[in-house]
C-alpha cells in the first residue's frame, strides 16, 4: 500500500497559498469597485514637463530646449594635482581594551571616536590600556582593523 505524497504541512502551506491569492483578488475588485463608484480615473496620459514633473497636460513646445550634442560630457571629471588632499593615512588615537591574553583590543580614533578592533598581529609595539597610539586602517572581515599600531612619544 503506498503512502501519499501529500503530508499533512504540504496540504496546509497549499491552503494559505490559496486563501491569500483569493483574499489579493478580493481587494483588487473592491479597489476597482470603489474607483467606479466615485468616478476617479486616475491620468490617462502622463506628460513630463521641463522640471521633471508629471503632468496631465502636454508641455508647451515653445519652452523646448535645443541641446548640443558635443555638450554632453558622459566621463569622470579629470582632477587636477592641485585639488587632490593629502590624506595621511596614518591615525592617532588611545587604547580602550586590550587584553594581552586572548590578543585583541579596541582604539578609539582622536578625530572621530569610533572604536577600531586591533588584533595583536597587527602590532608593532606592546601596548596597554590608556596609550596614545598611532595606527593604519585596513579593511576585515567585520569591518575596519587597527594595523601597524605603535605607541606615540
Amino acid at each position: 500500500m503506498a503512502k501519499s505524497q501529500q503530508t499533512f504541512n504540504k496540504s496546509e502551506k497549499e491552503k494559505k497559498r490559496l486563501k491569500k491569492r483569493e483574499d489579493k483578488r478580493k481587494k483588487m475588485e473592491a479597489r476597482k469597485a470603489e474607483a467606479k463608484e466615485h468616478g476617479k480615473k486616475g491620468i490617462e496620459f502622463a506628460y513630463v514637463d521641463h522640471f521633471g514633473n508629471l503632468t496631465d497636460t502636454p508641455p508647451d513646445p515653445s519652452q523646448k530646449l535645443k541641446v548640443d550634442i558635443e555638450s554632453i560630457e558622459i566621463s569622470v571629471p579629470k582632477t587636477l594635482d592641485s585639488d587632490r588632499v593629502e590624506l595621511n593615512p596614518v591615525r592617532t588615537g588611545t587604547v580602550s581594551f586590550f587584553d594581552t591574553s586572548k590578543g585583541f583590543g579596541f582604539i578609539v580614533d582622536g578625530e572621530n571616536q569610533e572604536k577600531y578592533f586591533c588584533h595583536v598581529s597587527g602590532l608593532v609595539d606592546e601596548i596597554t590600556e590608556g596609550n596614545r597610539v598611532s595606527f593604519e586602517l585596513e579593511k576585515g572581515m567585520k569591518g575596519m582593523n587597527a594595523v601597524k599600531v605603535t605607541i606615540v612619544k
